[in-house]
């Protein structure tokens, strides 16, 4: 049974949780470089801040001018998923500040609960907070596997939510975690709190535009978010 004090959290990824030191973008690179022999200066023709990785692949695969059949869209993922622990240990990859403390501190708390919404497809989410030892935090989430639109993602991420624990949580007590203008929108799509955080590519001027409920640098005052999403 659920108290009317129960909260959900729902955490986006990259610029959230981890920095990856690019390594989603180098698998991409690499991947148009082998499979598709595509050699890019370094940087990808399509846009990834806030974007899913299906959007993503499918923004590629017509840069590349192949359909986005069912066939061409497998392959592209298997080789994405195939190069990206590959990647991962080449650069700098770590936690956001302040991250580790908070995971732990929601997971000790009985009426505050988290789980992912996320751009990543669940495979690449799963291979990115397994390296750096966090993915054993979140039982559920929702993920490019289920929408290339990630403002559709909210309802996914809300179901399994009720599937896993039990409870129906009212709109109200659902905080959307994010580093950028698209997770505000997502957070809006369903009715949701959002909290942004600036330790991605957005600044807090830029994050305060998009009118989220709060906006902090990072999240590295523990107790002071417990207390926020638990008032």
């Amino acid at each position: 049974m659920s108290s009317s004090r129960d909260s959900l959290l729902l955490w986006d990824i990259d610029g959230t949780l981890v920095d990856t030191d690019h390594a989603g973008e180098r698998a991409l690179l690499e991947l148009l470089k082998v499979t598709y022999q595509r050699d890019l200066p370094g940087k990808l023709p399509v846009s990834l801040q806030g974007r899913t990785d299906s959007s993503i692949m499918r923004d590629l695969l017509a840069f590349l001018e192949l359909p986005a059949t069912e066939v061409e869209e497998s392959r592209f993922r298997q080789a994405y998923l195939k190069l990206l622990p590959k990647m991962l240990p080449l650069g700098n990859a770590r936690l956001q500040p302040g991250i580790r403390a908070l995971l732990d501190a929601v997971h000790a708390h009985q009426d505050i609960h988290q789980g992912l919404l996320t751009g990543n497809l669940v495979e690449g989410a799963r291979l990115k907070l397994s390296h750096l030892e966090i993915w054993h935090y979140f039982e559920f989430g929702a993920y490019a596997d289920d929408s290339a639109d990630r403002n559709k993602l909210g309802p996914f991420a809300l179901a399994r939510a009720k599937e896993k624990l039990g409870i129906d949580f009212p709109p109200e007590r659902v905080w959307i975690i994010g580093d950028t203008p698209f997770d505000i929108a997502c957070g809006k799509a369903i009715g949701a709190k959002t909290i942004a955080v600036a330790t991605g590519s957005f600044s807090v001027i830029e994050l305060e535009k998009e009118h989220p409920t709060y906006v902090f640098q990072d999240l590295s005052d523990t107790q002071g978010l417990v207390d926020l999403v638990w008032a």
